[in-house]
């Protein structure tokens, strides 16, 4: 049996043409996807662009705002300096005008001051005349006041504790520094018969001496002390002080009118008052003989000194 060779030609045809059209449609999608595949890279370029510019941006906000901040700081510290300079302007301009003041003052004094060296210089013999009496007066009463101080020296170590009884010279006076114990009994302003030794000794010195003033100055610790008799240290230091100078004028006969009673209490102490050795170094009465003030002047007196 014998095919017709039309259709089958047909048929080839046809699928040829098939092929072709598919061919072409997938050539057509891979450029299609090749294209797009391009634009995917070109638009991921382009973000990671945007991205690094973003980044950037940032980056130079971050420096700005610290170069606002360091500007600002500067500024700040600008004003301050120029407000430091206005005040030392203000300064300057007060002191210029003090200058100006001074000046102008020590014009107008001049005058005066000129017409006083006329005087001055004229005054300055005199002044020299009672320099040297001055020092004339202090050579004398040092030499008075070294010869007393050996005298008392003498006297007071017969029979004394040495510890007890300090002599010393100081500036114009000669003073007697007595412990409590030789004196008083603890905490009392009566005179123990101790005291009598010492006292009589040191009123002998004074009476030798008419021109002596002398002065007794009671001393405590600083342990309070509250009695019926007593009110404080004051008032123990003023009655042993009284105490004394009663018993110089009424048994020793010293004119009153040369004595002086005086209470320090618990002040001017020699040491602290930590431990009882310094506090019984504390308790004590001090008698100072001293030139009564009136001779004292008559040795500057130019008329009363050789």
């Amino acid at each position: 049996m014998k095919m017709s060779l039309k259709p089958v030609l047909v048929l080839f045809v046809g699928l040829s043409l098939t092929s072709c059209v598919a061919k072409k449609k997938l050539t057509a999608l891979q450029s299609q996807y090749d294209k797009a595949q391009a634009d995917l890279v070109k638009c991921g370029d382009s973000v990671q662009d945007y991205k690094d510019k973003l980044e950037r941006m940032s980056k130079l906000q971050q420096e700005s705002e610290a170069q606002k901040n360091a500007t600002l700081a500067t500024v700040q510290q600008r004003d301050q300096q120029i407000n430091d300079l206005k005040d030392q302007v203000a300064d300057l301009r007060k002191l210029r005008d003090k200058q100006v003041e001074q000046v102008g003052n020590l014009t107008v004094l001049s005058k005066a001051a000129n017409d006083n060296i006329d005087k001055t210089l004229s005054q300055l013999a005199t002044k020299d005349k009672y320099i040297n009496l001055i020092q004339a007066a202090r050579t004398k009463t040092d030499s008075i006041n070294l010869a007393l101080a050996v005298n008392l020296k003498s006297v007071l170590n017969q029979g004394l504790d040495d510890q007890d009884v300090e002599v010393k010279v100081d500036k114009t006076v000669v003073m007697i520094n007595i412990s409590d114990k030789m004196l008083f009994s603890t905490g009392s302003s009566k005179i123990s018969p101790n005291a009598n030794a010492v006292l009589n000794k040191i009123a002998q010195i004074v009476k030798s001496r008419p021109d002596l003033e002398v002065m007794v100055e009671g001393y405590t610790d600083n342990v309070a002390i509250k009695t019926d008799c007593l009110d404080d240290n004051w008032d123990l230091s003023v009655k042993r002080a009284t105490s004394v100078v009663r018993t110089l004028q009424q048994n020793f006969g010293i004119d009153p009118n040369k004595l002086i009673a005086a209470g320090r209490g618990e002040f001017n102490a020699l040491t602290t008052n930590d431990t009882s050795e310094n506090r019984a170094k504390n308790r004590r009465t001090r008698i100072i003989l001293m030139p009564k003030i009136d001779q004292f002047y008559d040795l500057l007196n130019p008329d009363k000194v050789k």
